[in-house]
C-alpha cells in the first residue's frame, strides 16, 4: 500500500515538468518554419506537388534528379517536418510517395516516382510548389500561376537540352577543373564564359556526353584528363572542339548516377557512386526490385498477381483467360523476379504502359501486338500522303535522294529496295540546280527524313596533312694528297741530272715524267719507260676524279741503273639531304591525293608488232584518308610515293622507289613517324702482288686499296591538325 502512494505522489510531482517539456517543445516547433501539409494533382497533364509550410520560405530551394531510382530530391533548410510521419502517398501520375527526412536544422523531401522526370520549382507565399512532367516528354505548358512565376530552377534531369543557346557568336570556355566531393563523388566544374551558353548532356552508352553550344575551347584545355587517381567513380574527362560546339567527354566506371547544375556562369557535372540499398537483391542490370516473400498452397494465379501489385503499387489488368492454380514459396525475392517466375510457370507475358501492367497468355498478347501492327500498316496505306521540300545546305541532294530510296541510280521515284528509308508510297525528286529535295511521303515518315537530314546535313570538319619526308646520305672517301713537279734540264743540257753522290736521286710529277728528266725516254707523248716497272697498282678514281701522284728516282751517277717510284692517293667525303614535304588539307574520311614528278616514256610492243609509247610515273605522292575520332584524335589511312629517275640501261630508265603504306591514329596537332630506312653499304678492296703486299710496312709499296663506305636514311614524318578556323585552311608557310 506505501508503494502505491508513493508513485501516485511521483506521478503527482512529475505531471508538471512533463506539461512544461511538451509547452517548450510546442513553443520551438511553433517558433521554427515547418511542414504542414503535403499533397498533389494534375494540372494541364503536370503533376503538382504542394508543400504547405508554416512559414513563407525566401528563395527557391535547391534539388537535384536521379534517374536510377527515379527520384527528385529538395533540401529545405531551416525547416522541420510537422507532419508527424515520414512518408505521404501520392499515387499519381509520375508521383509514388513522398518521404520526408529531418537531420538537425534541415528538412529534404524525396519524391518517390515512377519514370525519370524533370521539375520547375516556384514559391506561392507559403506554399513550395513542384511541377513534374516525364523526361523526353514534350513540354507541357505550366499552370498560370508557374506561368507567372519569376524564381523558378531547373532540375537537373536525363534531358538532351539542359539550357538552351542564346549567344550569337562563339566564346571560349575560361577554365575546366575536376574536384572530389565529400561523399566520393566526382565533380568537374566548367568555368562558362556568360549564361548564355547552351548546353546539352545525353548518356551515350557508358558515357556521359556534354555538349556546349557555340563555344570554343583554348589548345591548352583541349586534352584529355585521368582522373582515376581522385577515387571517384569518374576515370577520364575529355574535351575537344567539334565544329562551333564543344563536347566533353566523361568516362565513369562501376555503378554511378549523375546531376547537373548551373549556377550563373559556372557549370558543374556531378557523377557519385550509387550506393548499395538493402532493399534489392542486385544493383543496376538484373532484377532490382524490393525483396518480398511469398508463401502459399494453390493459390490461384489472379489473386497472386493482385498480391504483387498492391505490393508494388502498379494497376495490373489481368486477361479472362488467366486462370489456374499455383504453389509458391519465396523467400526474400527482388519483387520482380518473383512476378517473372510467375509468368514462366503459368506461360502468360506482360507488357507495360506507364504505370500499368497487362498479363496474358503469350499467345495473345503475340496475337494483339500482330493485329495492332495490321492496323498501323493499313492505315499507312490509307494515310494520305504529302509533300515536303528540304533545302540542301552542305550535302548534294541527289545523294540523299538515293539514300531514301535505295537505289544506286538518279531520279526520284519509287523502288522495291529493301534498304530505303520511304514508305511503299514514298516518292522523292531532286532538283541539283537549286539542291532541293522534294519529298512526298505519309506524315510519320516526313518526319523521320527531316530527323535524318538535321543529322547528315552539317558542315563537315576539314583535315590539314603535312608530310615530311627526308633522305640522308653520307658517302665516305679521302683525296689527300698535292701536285707535287719538279723540272730537272741538266741532263738535256750536258750535265748530271739529279742530287746526291755516286748514287742519285731524281724527282718527277710521276712515272713517265722522272724517266724523261733522267733521259730514261724521250719526251714524246705517250712514250713510257720500256721494261722498267714490275708493279702496276695505281689508285682507282672516286667521283669522276683521277688520284694524285707522286714519282721518285733512285739512279747512279753514271745513270746506269734507275729505280722509279709513283705513290697515288684519292679520298671523298660526302653529305647530303633532301627534304620533301607535300601539304593537304581534305574533309573528314574523304580521301586526298596530292603529286608531283615526271613521267618517264619507254616503248611497248602492240599486237600487231608495232611499237606504242607509254609513261611510267616517278612522282612523290601522298594519298591519305583521314577520320576524326569523337575524342578529337585523327586516324590516317596513309599512302607515300617518292620515286626518282634512277640509272639508264638498255631497257630503259630505271626508277628508284620509296613507299611506305600504313593506319595511324595521331594526335590533333601531333607529329608520328610513320617509316624509316637506314642502309649502311661499305666494301674493301685489296689489290697486291702475291707474297710481296703481305711484308709489313714494305708490302704498301705492292697493293693497292681502296674503300667505300655509303649511309643512307630515310624517315617519313606525319602532322595531321584539325582545321577549325577558315582562315587556317588557306594559309601557307
Amino acid at each position: 500500500m506505501k508503494n502505491v502512494q508513493e508513485r501516485q505522489i511521483m506521478n503527482y510531482l512529475r505531471a508538471p515538468a512533463v506539461a512544461l517539456a511538451l509547452f517548450c517543445a510546442a513553443v520551438g516547433a511553433w517558433a521554427q518554419n515547418s511542414i504542414i501539409a503535403v499533397n498533389s494533382s494534375q494540372q494541364g497533364g503536370v503533376d503538382v506537388v504542394r508543400i504547405e509550410l508554416s512559414e513563407p520560405l525566401t528563395v527557391v530551394p535547391q534539388g537535384f534528379a536521379v534517374q536510377t531510382p527515379p527520384r527528385i530530391a529538395i533540401d529545405l533548410p531551416g525547416v522541420a517536418n510537422g507532419l508527424g510521419r515520414n512518408s505521404v502517398d501520392l499515387n499519381q501520375g509520375v508521383l509514388r510517395a513522398v518521404n520526408v527526412a529531418q537531420g538537425g536544422d534541415r528538412t529534404r523531401l524525396v519524391l518517390n516516382l515512377k519514370t525519370a522526370s524533370s521539375y520547375q520549382a516556384q514559391l506561392q507565399g507559403k506554399t513550395l510548389l513542384l511541377f513534374v512532367q516525364p523526361s523526353g516528354a514534350v513540354p507541357a505548358a505550366l499552370p498560370a500561376t508557374a506561368a507567372a512565376a519569376g524564381a523558378v530552377v531547373p532540375a537537373a534531369s536525363k534531358t538532351t537540352q539542359f539550357a538552351d543557346s542564346l549567344n550569337s557568336a562563339p566564346q571560349s570556355l575560361k577554365g575546366i577543373d575536376f574536384r572530389r566531393g565529400n561523399d566520393g563523388a566526382g565533380r568537374v566544374v566548367v568555368d562558362l564564359p556568360s549564361n548564355q551558353i547552351g548546353v546539352d548532356i545525353r548518356q551515350q552508352g557508358q558515357s556521359l556526353v556534354v555538349e556546349f553550344k557555340k563555344s570554343t575551347v583554348p589548345a591548352s584545355m583541349a586534352r584529355k584528363l585521368d582522373v582515376t587517381d581522385f577515387g571517384t567513380p569518374v576515370k577520364t574527362v575529355s574535351t575537344f572542339q567539334t565544329g562551333e560546339n564543344i563536347q566533353m567527354v566523361v568516362e565513369p566506371t562501376g555503378v554511378w548516377e549523375h546531376s547537373a547544375y548551373q549556377t550563373d556562369t559556372q557549370f558543374v557535372l556531378e557523377v557519385r557512386p550509387q550506393k548499395a540499398d538493402p532493399n534489392k537483391l542486385t544493383q543496376g542490370p538484373g532484377y532490382a526490385g524490393e525483396k518480398l516473400s511469398l508463401n502459399f498452397q494453390s493459390i490461384e494465379v489472379r489473386a497472386l498477381l493482385q498480391v504483387i501489385a498492391d505490393f508494388t503499387n502498379f494497376n495490373v489488368v489481368t486477361s479472362d483467360t488467366v486462370t489456374g492454380t499455383v504453389t509458391l514459396r519465396l523467400k526474400d525475392v527482388p519483387w520482380d523476379q518473383a512476378l517473372d517466375i510467375i509468368l514462366q510457370a503459368k506461360n502468360l507475358g506482360v507488357r507495360k504502359n506507364g504505370n500499368v501492367l497487362w498479363i496474358a497468355p503469350k499467345d495473345e498478347i503475340l496475337a494483339r501486338e500482330k493485329l495492332e501492327l495490321e492496323s498501323k500498316q493499313q492505315v499507312a496505306q490509307l494515310e494520305p500522303v504529302r509533300t515536303q521540300a528540304f533545302q540542301m545546305n552542305y550535302t548534294k541532294a541527289e545523294e540523299v535522294a538515293k539514300g531514301l530510296t535505295g537505289q544506286q541510280g538518279s531520279g526520284g521515284g519509287g523502288g522495291g529496295n529493301a534498304s530505303r528509308i520511304l514508305s511503299p508510297r514514298g516518292s522523292v525528286i531532286f532538283e541539283t540546280r537549286t539542291n532541293q529535295l522534294f519529298v512526298s511521303d505519309i506524315p510519320s515518315k516526313l518526319e523521320e527524313v527531316a530527323q535524318m537530314i538535321a543529322r547528315i546535313d552539317i558542315p563537315v570538319r576539314q583535315v590539314l596533312i603535312e608530310a615530311r619526308i627526308v633522305e640522308a646520305s653520307d658517302t665516305f672517301g679521302r683525296s689527300l694528297g698535292v701536285k707535287l713537279g719538279a723540272l730537272d734540264l741538266r741532263a738535256q743540257q750536258g750535265g748530271v741530272p739529279g742530287w746526291g753522290g755516286t748514287n742519285r736521286v731524281a724527282v718527277g710529277g710521276n712515272y713517265l715524267g722522272v724517266g724523261q728528266s733522267t733521259l730514261q725516254t724521250s719526251n714524246t707523248a705517250g712514250q713510257f719507260v720500256p721494261n722498267s716497272y714490275f708493279v702496276n697498282l695505281p689508285a682507282i678514281g672516286i667521283n669522276n676524279f683521277e688520284a694524285a701522284s707522286f714519282a721518285i728516282s733512285l739512279f747512279s751517277q753514271a745513270a746506269n741503273r734507275f729505280l722509279n717510284l709513283e705513290i697515288s692517293a684519292l679520298e671523298a667525303d660526302g653529305k647530303g639531304k633532301v627534304v620533301s614535304s607535300p601539304r593537304v588539307i581534305t574533309a573528314d574520311q574523304v580521301k586526298a591525293l596530292i603529286e608531283q614528278g615526271t613521267e618517264i616514256p619507254y616503248q611497248t610492243a602492240t599486237s600487231s608488232g608495232a611499237t606504242a609509247i607509254q609513261f611510267r610515273k616517278a612522282t612523290l605522292k601522298l594519298e591519305v584518308i583521314p577520320q576524326i575520332t569523337p575524342e578529337g584524335n585523327i586516324i590516317l589511312d596513309v599512302d607515300v610515293n617518292k620515286d626518282s629517275p634512277g640509272a639508264t640501261t638498255a631497257a630503259g630508265i630505271l626508277i628508284n622507289t620509296k613507299h611506305v603504306r600504313t593506319q595511324v591514329l595521331v594526335d590533333n596537332g601531333g607529329t608520328v613517324v610513320i617509316g624509316g630506312i637506314f642502309q649502311v653499304e661499305e666494301q674493301i678492296d685489296t689489290t697486291q702482288v702475291p707474297l710481296l703486299g703481305d711484308i709489313p710496312y714494305v708490302g704498301n709499296l705492292f697493293k693497292t686499296r681502296t674503300r667505300r663506305q655509303n649511309k643512307t636514311e630515310l624517315l617519313v614524318f606525319i602532322t595531321p591538325k584539325v582545321v577549325t578556323d577558315r582562315s587556317s585552311a588557306t594559309s601557307t608557310r
